[in-house]
């Protein structure tokens, strides 16, 4: 999947993978606000020569009392793939129980799954290969750090994930636990966080920024990393909060290149789903 998405990248000014999909149809269902994800999908599938349908709960009768599993049972026989943003991920599991059709995670409390390819596929065009790479995830053991860590071992990636106590992922997801971001960023080729107050998460804002000040990710935190190590974010990212200005600008950051490989990455995935 990730060569193909560096040859769909590659190709992309060319028109390659352009009609792999031709004559699909593919829903995008966000419950939630998106930038990237919404963007990047209904870009990708555009590309693939596919059409992509946006939808809302408002817009279905889902948003009136209809079942998960009969409006799943229903775009089944309209569509080809459907990507669904969720504020729960028991509503993605119980869509793909009962859809026909490939569901696709495109966020959940849980797991973030596309975010965590497109890192690895950053982190393959940095690095020439995946295999022993690792990468410190410091902050809040949320969605995309289990995502991260779930793919990393899967990919031969070390994936370190330093929170504080309370805030950790459950025992044996990521390579090492720790709550000392110094011991998790010690050589690693890559530098990891996400924001301190995700959506859901609101009411408990200063608590968490109390917290999670100790795991922000900046200059000294990438000093103790490898000298080739990259900064990573996967956005939205509030400069002074979970990462400094200089080093989300800086000149290791490649927060830039990792947020468009999610449209690279996306397009592989739904041509090995769907095509």
């Amino acid at each position: 999947m990730l060569d193909r998405a560096l040859e769909l990248k590659a190709g992309r000014d060319r028109g390659v993978g352009g009609d792999s999909l031709a004559g699909r149809t593919v829903a995008l269902y966000f419950e939630r606000p998106s930038t990237r994800t919404r963007v990047s999908f209904g870009v990708g599938v555009a590309e693939l020569g596919a059409h992509p349908l946006a939808l809302r709960a408002d817009e279905l009768q889902l948003g009136r009392g209809e079942s998960v599993g009969d409006t799943a049972r229903i775009l089944s026989r309209y569509l080809h793939a459907i990507v669904i943003r969720s504020a729960s991920h028991d509503t993605v599991e119980e869509l793909a129980a009962a859809a026909a059709v490939p569901v696709v995670n495109g966020l959940t409390p849980r797991h973030h799954p596309c975010q965590a390819l497109a890192d690895l596929l950053t982190l393959r065009e940095r690095f020439g290969e995946l295999e022993g790479v690792r990468v410190a995830y410091v902050g809040d053991g949320n969605n995309v750090a289990r995502s991260l860590a779930i793919l990393g071992r899967v990919a031969g990636v070390e994936v370190r994930v330093a929170t504080p106590e309370g805030y950790e992922l459950e025992p044996g997801v990521a390579a090492i636990d720790t709550h000392d971001p110094a011991e998790a960023a010690a050589g690693a080729d890559a530098l990891y966080t996400d924001v301190w107050v995700s959506m859901g998460d609101e009411a408990d804002a200063e608590r968490r920024r109390a917290d999670l000040d100790p795991y922000r990710l900046d200059e000294d935190l990438l000093a103790a990393a490898s000298d080739r190590a990259i900064a990573l974010h996967c956005l939205p990212a509030h400069p002074g909060e979970e990462i400094t200005e200089g080093v989300l600008y800086g000149d290791r950051s490649a927060v830039w290149d990792q947020a468009e490989n999610r449209l690279h990455a996306q397009k592989a995935l739904l041509e090995l789903l769907v095509g």
